[in-house]
């Protein structure tokens, strides 16, 4: 590994922490006070830095592993980002811009590329498959769906359930990396799937709770 590829794996890894703890705060702090937000932004920002050098190492070796990593990077930053921008988009007159329209087409692109990826490896007999079309099934479906919104969304208070899930997703996914990397105790596919496993229903819950709260109020 290069002098580059080493400081570059530093700096994922170090912003890999970050949003860990940084999500963290967010998710313990009070909604909408000022320390939430400092973690929430904190937290994007790790997340950006994480995506961009899982990007940087595809492009300095692009091995299969990195160019899956990479795909996975997207996927997951998807989540953060859209679940930050859905924040300038409250009310239904503030449509999606091209950030958002962007945003979305690379996300679909990544999930289709995961989805390939996967349909090869099953096709191979590799065990893994079943992980990466995960990934591609669920991505693929939330990119028609954000489609869908983009074009028809009218209810004022969509924002709110879809800031607590997308950004609680993209809290998973950054588990999920953790669990990934270090979790070396339970195979591989349980090290990649438990935390979707465990953390989906808990979203559910928090995002009917929220949004009754909202509906109360």
């Amino acid at each position: 590994m290069t002098t580059v590829e080493t400081a570059t794996l530093w700096v994922h890894i170090v912003a890999g922490f970050l949003a860990l703890f940084a999500g963290v705060g967010a998710f313990v702090t009070e909604k909408g006070g000022l320390r939430h937000r400092h973690a929430g932004r904190a937290y994007v920002y790790g997340m950006v830095v994480v995506a961009a050098t899982a990007l940087a190492l595809f492009a300095l070796d692009p091995t299969a592993t990195r160019q899956f990593l990479a795909l996975v990077a997207v996927f997951s930053f998807y989540f953060v980002f859209s679940g930050y921008r859905v924040l300038s988009r409250k009310r239904p007159a503030d449509a999606p811009t091209a950030v958002d329209w962007g945003a979305v087409t690379l996300y679909g692109l990544a999930s289709v590329g995961l989805l390939a990826m996967g349909t090869l490896q099953f096709l191979a007999g590799n065990g893994f498959a079943v992980v990466v079309l995960v990934f591609g099934v669920l991505g693929t479906v939330l990119t028609v769906a954000d489609v869908r919104s983009f074009r028809t969304e009218t209810d004022p208070r969509a924002w709110l359930g879809e800031h607590v899930t997308r950004m609680g997703a993209g809290y998973i996914a950054t588990v999920t990396a953790f669990s990934a990397v270090n979790f070396v105790f339970l195979p591989p596919v349980g090290r990649w799937l438990w935390p979707t496993l465990l953390g989906t229903p808990l979203l559910v819950y928090l995002q009917r709770r929220y949004e009754a709260r909202f509906v109360s109020a």
